[in-house]
């Protein structure tokens, strides 16, 4: 596998829903860029499900620097948001947030009843989610006069380059992406370019 991809949701997943002993267990998966998003969205399932009993979730954010959080909102230590971070570590898949929503149900499933529940509902909600690979991107701005246009416009089409946005004023300013191994090799071709200034 090339070490500048990586994977993660298309979208939100849809609802699932694993019933153990009367207890009911919702999951979700989200993409997620950062924290802010994560908070965000646990509001609004906790708005959706409001009369549950515990809202547990992991999320894992960054491609080579790794963050993650799993928390058993009130369950026993690591029986609900350990298992669910152990399926975002075997789907590989990263920038994702995984909540299990529980009713319960009466029956207490018992610490190793819980673990395989919150395992079984977070797997079938990144079963039910379109996984798909994402370059990690390396991006670069460029700032040029219109005289350059051309030739920076043919570097850009000739390394298949992506432009994130552009800026015309008194001069260009284009910002653009590449993906990581190639980004070496665009940045030499970039900084050859006269009058043509650079930033990573």
């Amino acid at each position: 596998m090339d070490k500048d991809i990586y994977k993660t949701l298309a979208a939100p997943s849809e609802e699932t829903l694993y019933k153990e002993k009367n207890s009911k267990f919702f999951g979700y998966a989200f993409p997620v860029k950062d924290e802010d998003e994560v908070k965000a969205i646990l509001e609004e399932v906790k708005k959706k499900h409001h009369s549950a009993r515990h809202w547990c979730y992991a999320f894992q954010l960054g491609t080579e620097q790794v963050y993650y959080r799993a928390n058993d909102d009130g369950e026993p230590n690591n029986s609900a948001g350990m298992p669910i971070y152990g399926q975002i570590q075997s789907f590989e898949v990263t920038n994702v947030l995984v909540i299990v929503v529980r009713y319960f149900g009466g029956v207490k499933l018992g610490v190793g009843g819980l673990i395989s529940a919150y395992r079984a509902s977070a797997q079938m909600a990144l079963e039910a989610s379109e996984i798909i690979e994402k370059t990690i991107d390396v991006y670069f701005t460029l700032k040029f006069g219109y005289q350059n246009m051309n030739k920076v416009m043919r570097v850009i089409k000739e390394k298949n380059l992506e432009i994130i946005s552009q800026k015309m004023e008194m001069d260009c300013e284009i910002t653009i992406s590449t993906r990581k191994k190639n980004a070496e090799a665009v940045l030499e071709v970039l900084e050859n370019l006269y009058e043509v200034t650079v930033k990573v």
